[in-house]
């Protein structure tokens, strides 16, 4: 069986509509409020930080050690990087993978970006990738019929094995801001 199209140009309007930004501008976006606190590394979970990037512990973890890696700046798409923030953040990943791997021992790991909120990002105005440990088995039906996760460790937990890890390996060890 092919897969069939069904062209339904009169729903363009109501797609554009549903392009809308989901607030006003008003709100501070939750990671900016986060990088201008006074909070510690341990209080917002914040593995490692420069003046251009940071990776951070994901407060609503898909799995235990769920990081993301992100420019401070305030920005929406990848084009917007600056060339040292593209080159940073990408670096940033590769050694978040690393660490992932050293500290958890985890099966696989996906990596990825979810750009706007169509494509399923949760704060579509800030750039963020992903990075999180997976195993075989580790879904199960929690997830599909309770929109629950089970995660065999507390949040604070995660923290202190990635940083930990991070800080032993001391791969990227740019100067903190």
């Amino acid at each position: 069986m092919t897969l069939e199209r069904l062209w339904a140009g009169w729903r363009r309007s109501y797609v554009m509509q549903q392009a809308a930004p989901l607030h006003d501008g008003d709100e501070q976006c939750v990671f900016c409020s986060i990088f201008a606190s006074d909070l510690s590394d341990e209080e917002a979970y914040i593995i490692w930080r420069n003046e251009r990037t940071v990776v951070i512990c994901n407060a609503f973890p898909y799995a235990s050690g769920h990081l993301m890696v992100m420019p401070r700046r305030h920005l929406a798409s990848l084009d917007e990087l600056s060339a040292e923030e593209s080159s940073e953040i990408w670096e940033l990943l590769v050694e978040a993978v690393a660490t992932l791997k050293a500290t958890y021992g985890p099966d696989g790991i996906n990596v990825g970006a979810n750009l706007g909120a169509a494509a399923g990002a949760g704060i579509p105005d800030h750039l963020h990738l992903h990075a999180l440990p997976r195993w075989r088995g580790d879904t199960n039906f929690m997830t599909s019929v309770a929109e629950t996760r089970v995660l065999p460790e507390s949040l604070a937990e995660s923290w202190r094995r990635v940083k930990q890890t991070w800080e032993d390996r001391a791969v990227y060890s740019s100067p903190q801001a």
